[in-house]
């Protein structure tokens, strides 16, 4: 049976996540267009979150995008993450180790969202990562997650049609579970420019729940060679077991 969501209350959390999804300001119309909501209604919660700064505007009030107040939220839910300044200091670790960018993420229904970050030394420009979301069939980090559930599990929760963000991304629901059923067997996820061009990505899940909804992955260069990989492979696999039992032997689930 469904839960009986609070209309105003969903219309809320609709036009915040459609803001954050944006990349630009939006305007009333195409917020209206993106939530489907009714303009009068949509127009007076704009109203309240822009004088509750969820919700900032131009002085004409013809553009919208997030305000402060939302990343105060954000911190506060990474401040409160117990299992994330472990994770931290094993990102630190794996980066001196292997020289190359890191993150932390967690499964957010058929998304993953970045919680922590080690950008490579010898990167040319930082890419802002932290509080980013993304389909998890397009990453490493969402299809070693994926891999946890059943696959009925998983042609439940992600969507009948999968977006692709470049050629290689895995769009057809079959592909995607046959590549999750490698995933099991091997205990580890790769994907090559399935998200990004010239990016590798290997990742492994953090086993301190069953199932695992945190993993660490490993951004490399697509042109690196097999021993590179698996040298990276083995460090991710090596440093993500322990952090999982740091995390089961502190106690944190």
């Amino acid at each position: 049976m469904e839960p009986q969501l609070v209309k105003s209350a969903e219309r809320t959390v609709r036009i915040l996540e459609a803001l954050a999804d944006s990349h630009h300001s939006m305007t009333l119309s195409e917020l209206q267009q993106r939530t489907g909501f009714p303009r009068s209604s949509l127009h007076a919660l704009m109203r309240t979150l822009v004088e509750l700064n969820w919700v900032e505007t131009d002085t004409a009030r013809s553009a919208f995008g997030i305000g402060p107040h939302a990343l105060l939220t954000g911190t506060a839910y990474l401040d409160k993450d117990p299992a994330l300044p472990f994770a931290q200091e094993t990102l630190e670790d794996l980066r001196d180790e292997i020289g190359q960018t890191v993150h932390f993420a967690r499964r957010d229904g058929a998304h993953v969202l970045y919680l922590a970050t080690r950008e490579s030394r010898d990167a040319d420009h930082v890419i802002p990562r932290v509080g980013r979301r993304l389909p998890a069939h397009v990453t490493a980090l969402g299809q070693v997650l994926l891999a946890q559930l059943t696959d009925d599990e998983v042609m439940t929760l992600v969507p009948e049609t999968l977006v692709g963000l470049t050629p290689h991304t895995i769009t057809d629901m079959t592909k995607l579970t046959g590549e999750l059923d490698q995933v099991r067997t091997r205990g580890w996820s790769y994907e090559r420019e399935q998200g990004t061009p010239g990016v590798a990505c290997v990742a492994v899940a953090v086993d301190y729940r069953i199932p695992a909804t945190d993993a660490i992955s490993c951004s490399m260069p697509a042109e690196l060679g097999p021993a590179d990989v698996e040298r990276i492979t083995e460090a991710v696999i090596r440093h993500t077991r322990k952090l999982a039992a740091t995390l089961r032997r502190e106690g944190i689930r």
